[in-house]
């Protein structure tokens, strides 16, 4: 590898140290290397043509940010872990220096991981942005404490209208996070599968729906309420009455360059989840 993006978690000083620390390392070794926010998305996409590998240092949220830079790239990612689970994460701070050298000979397997694409519709304005998401699009109420009204499809046929404080479409590797913490079930990363995952819901359908690789979901706001659409956590859009989300599975994929072994998940599965 001639060339590694090293991306860190600007709030974080440690990130910011051991970033340098493996910049030192890279330059010794003659590798080209440059420099990151995670929160500079804009910078993030126009730097990442002509790289071999990302490193991302912080934590998932870290990953989830350059994920969304990568989309319309093939260039993998492995995550360093300054944060707490690091469920998406590969290597801890101290492991940095004694595996480096096996990823610049480009060892290790490539884990990809299924995405999904999520578009907004509204009768103003048509069809507009699409976004895509590696972890969960979350359709949550607003700033008023009360239930929200989200009718939702499958395949264009009706399912039902949930009355709740959200629902959350997640994929196989969002299936650990907030979905989990909804009662949603966990699947294997490699899963093409997704979730419907209601939030606290009240007098309606209370249980998730694991949904085929081909589905469709369509959510549609009810005419009187207010919501935030979020993806992957950190990008958040103000919904109005009458808008409508789709969301099926993406072509895209996001990739990490893994140094474990291919059945290390379950067995770090528990410790992860006791953190």
């Amino acid at each position: 590898m001639k060339r590694i993006g090293i991306v860190y978690h600007p709030l974080n000083k440690g990130a910011i140290d051991l970033a340098q620390k493996i910049a030192g390392i890279l330059d010794s070794e003659d590798v080209t290397c440059w420099f990151c926010s995670a929160w500079e998305g804009q910078q993030l996409s126009k730097r990442v043509v002509d790289t071999d590998l990302i490193l991302t240092v912080g934590g998932d949220g870290t990953i989830l940010r350059t994920a969304q830079a990568l989309v319309s790239h093939s260039i993998p990612l492995t995550g360093i872990n300054m944060g707490k689970l690091g469920f998406l994460t590969e290597l801890t701070a101290d492991e940095t220096a004694d595996k480096l050298p096996s990823l610049l000979a480009g060892e290790g397997w490539i884990d990809e991981r299924f995405m999904l694409e999520v578009e907004l519709e509204s009768k103003q304005k048509g069809k507009g942005k699409k976004y895509f998401v590696l972890n969960d699009a979350v359709i949550a109420r607003g700033e008023i404490a009360r239930i929200i009204n989200v009718e939702a499809e499958i395949d264009d046929e009706p399912l039902t209208t949930y009355k709740a404080d959200g629902v959350i479409v997640a994929t196989a590797t969002g299936s650990t996070g907030y979905s989990l913490a909804c009662g949603g079930p966990i699947l294997h990363p490699q899963a093409m599968q997704f979730l419907l995952v209601p939030i606290v819901p009240h007098l309606s359908l209370n249980n998730t729906l694991v949904l085929p690789p081909e589905a469709k979901v369509k959510l549609r706001i009810g005419p009187i309420h207010k919501a935030v659409l979020s993806v992957d956590g950190h990008i958040s859009l103000p919904l109005g009455s009458n808008v409508s989300i789709t969301v099926k599975n993406s072509k895209l994929k996001t990739r990490f360059l893994r140094t474990s072994t291919r059945d290390s998940f379950y067995s770090m599965l528990e410790q992860k989840l006791k953190g």
